[in-house]
């Protein structure tokens, strides 16, 4: 069934933030006597919350200042700045939605100014304004509330909604919001699909043909 709204996440879906993102959180840490390589804080931590980390880092070990979120945060808008990759078709994939007049939005766990500075070189800020979603303002997923504000926002029952994500909390928060799910793993590894539900796909193109739209 075509839907009537294409919900999708940000990092690693529309640009490819993370390998920065994990460089930085590993640089970060490893100043704070925690030595975890970039692939391990991917393998730990994609997909949650900065906060998240901080949590951890503190049970493992670290003394993190009071200032240490918004600290990280400025280290990784720094590094964003200078520029990631949009994801292989996905440009393509929105415009095709646009043709049919379907609907879209963001749901991200990260801040609307991280997606800002990320987003905003390739046009997907503008493509995608007034409708872009904070797990800081509408609580994280793997929660259903913020999926669950977007149907709200747009008018859209659960049946009507698909979701586009590559990690398991946003397969869950699709899963939880009782929405269909993409899992996007283009790294070939559907193992972290595990029984959300998700569909797993390895382009954007697969997902065009899935909804009818090529």
């Amino acid at each position: 069934m075509t839907p009537e709204l294409v919900i999708f996440d940000c990092d690693g879906v529309l640009v490819d933030t993370e390998p920065t993102t994990d460089r930085v959180i590993s640089d970060n840490l490893a100043r704070f006597g925690l030595n975890i390589a970039p692939q391990e804080i991917h393998r730990m931590f994609a997909g949650g919350t900065i906060a998240g980390v901080g949590q951890e880092a503190t049970r493992l070990g670290a003394t993190l200042p009071a200032t240490w979120e918004a600290d990280l945060y400025e280290e990784v808008f720094a590094a964003l700045r200078k520029g990631v990759p949009v994801i292989a078709g996905v440009i393509d994939l929105i415009h095709a939605l646009d043709r049919k007049g379907i609907k879209r939005a963001i749901a991200s766990n990260g801040p609307v100014a991280k997606m800002q500075i990320s987003l905003t070189p390739s046009g997907l800020f503008d493509l995608f304004a007034g409708r872009i979603y904070s797990g800081h303002d509408h609580g994280p997923k793997p929660k259903p509330d913020m999926l669950q504000k977007i149907l709200a926002d747009h008018g859209v029952t659960p049946e009507e909604a698909v979701m586009i994500d590559d990690m398991p909390a946003g397969f869950l928060a699709a899963k939880a919001a009782g929405m269909r799910c993409f899992g996007y793993v283009a790294d070939g590894d559907p193992a972290r699909i595990g029984d959300t539900g998700a569909m797993p796909v390895t382009t954007m193109g697969q997902i065009a043909d899935a909804l009818g739209l090529s």
